[in-house]
């Protein structure tokens, strides 16, 4: 059976990418593919410094942020995949058949103890974000955010002010709940199923009292429609591809990188803020050569600046001049980043276009965040 589930996963890991591909998109992929036509320069330099003079020279008008759940690792919620403090390495206490069940939908059907146990642990409303959130918020404030597509299902990006419009949350969320009976698809709100889950009741439809589950996506599920949608309409308008906090180990959500290059891969601009450069090899199989490329002679725009998610945002507002403190909602709100005490405030100059990022006063906060099907 694992067998099949992991041919199935890998036949869609291979094919995803091509799916929305016109014939130019493919044209243009052979032919770099092949060496038939060079690369125009997009940066000055492949560092976090480049990518910001791209932004201040006017050349960049539209990011998409592509998040995981390690933008919100530094508030206390664990990822799904770090050996020893992983959501999948303490789950023992749930008795699972193995640990990805808690987030299947048979699975659940048959036994939904096990993940409302979970969710009371880990429900929104009792978190703050992080950092990184609210230098999301700031790209919006700014006027250069195109999109932010979420794998987290936490909804800390809604609570930094992110609104619906802004978001796309790929793997769903717990804003809205749904009767899983095909037949009602009740809708219920945040706080129904906050008092259903703290009550320690199993949430059920109040018209047919089948089960009610948050709108997260389970495996087994499909994605939002306006996942695909939304893809198809922001991505050959994007400049600068951000992505923080995910491995990218997931699909259809990691294909988003590899289309990314397919569709314009002499303009777009990726920068990955990671603790470690080294990108899936896949990508390489399946772009032949139209994936990330951070080291290579060949590498003209993508750029691995290695940190945590809120430090490599922190290095980003200075180099930017977005650091100014007491400017922005989030800076009474945002916790220092790993510990690093209070932020300084800069000098005051010309920059009067929207706001800072920080606050030198920061109360901490914890946050966190996870996404199904890792990070």
């Amino acid at each position: 059976m694992h067998s099949v589930v992991f041919t199935l996963e890998w036949h869609r890991h291979l094919s995803f990418p091509f799916a929305f591909l016109p014939v130019d998109f493919l044209r243009n992929l052979f032919s770099s593919s092949l060496g038939l036509g060079s690369a125009d320069k997009v940066l000055d330099e492949l560092t976090l410094e480049g990518v910001a003079e791209y932004i201040k020279s006017g050349k960049c008008e539209n990011i998409i942020c592509m998040v995981g759940a390690g933008i919100s690792t530094s508030a206390g919620i664990p990822d799904f995949r770090s050996p020893g403090t992983g959501l999948y390495a303490n789950l023992q206490k749930y008795k699972l058949p193995y640990p990805e069940a808690i987030f299947q939908i048979d699975y659940f059907k048959k036994h939904p103890e096990p993940f409302f146990a979970l969710a009371k642990e880990l429900y929104p409303g009792q978190f703050k974000p992080t950092l990184c959130h609210y230098f999301i918020k700031l790209l919006k404030d700014k006027g250069y955010l195109r999109r932010c597509y979420t794998q987290n299902i936490d909804t800390l990006e809604r609570v930094a002010g992110l609104e619906g419009d802004d978001l796309i949350e790929a793997h769903g969320t717990f804003y809205t709940s749904h009767c899983v009976s095909f037949s009602c698809r009740q809708k219920y709100n945040l706080d129904w199923m906050r008092d259903k889950i703290f009550s320690e009741d199993i949430p059920r439809c109040d018209k047919c009292k089948s089960l009610v589950k948050p709108d997260i996506v389970f495996f087994g599920e499909s994605l939002p429609v306006r996942f695909f949608t939304s893809m198809k309409m922001d991505f050959p308008r994007c400049d600068l591809l951000l992505i923080m906090g995910t491995s990218l180990q997931v699909q259809p959500f990691a294909g988003l990188v590899v289309s990314s290059s397919f569709s314009f891969c002499q303009r777009c601009v990726c920068l990955c803020v990671c603790l470690s450069a080294q990108a899936d090899p896949l990508f390489g199989l399946v772009g032949f050569g139209g994936g990330m490329d951070f080291d290579t002679d060949k590498a003209y725009r993508d750029v691995a600046h290695i940190s945590t998610c809120d430090d490599g945002c922190l290095a980003f507002a200075e180099l930017l001049g977005w650091k100014k403190a007491g400017e922005s909602e989030g800076a009474q709100q945002l916790p220092s980043p790993c510990g690093a005490g209070s932020l300084e405030e800069e000098e005051e100059d010309d920059d009067d276009d929207g706001g800072g990022l920080f606050g030198s006063d920061a109360s901490t906060g914890v946050a966190v965040s996870f996404s199904i099907g890792g990070h």
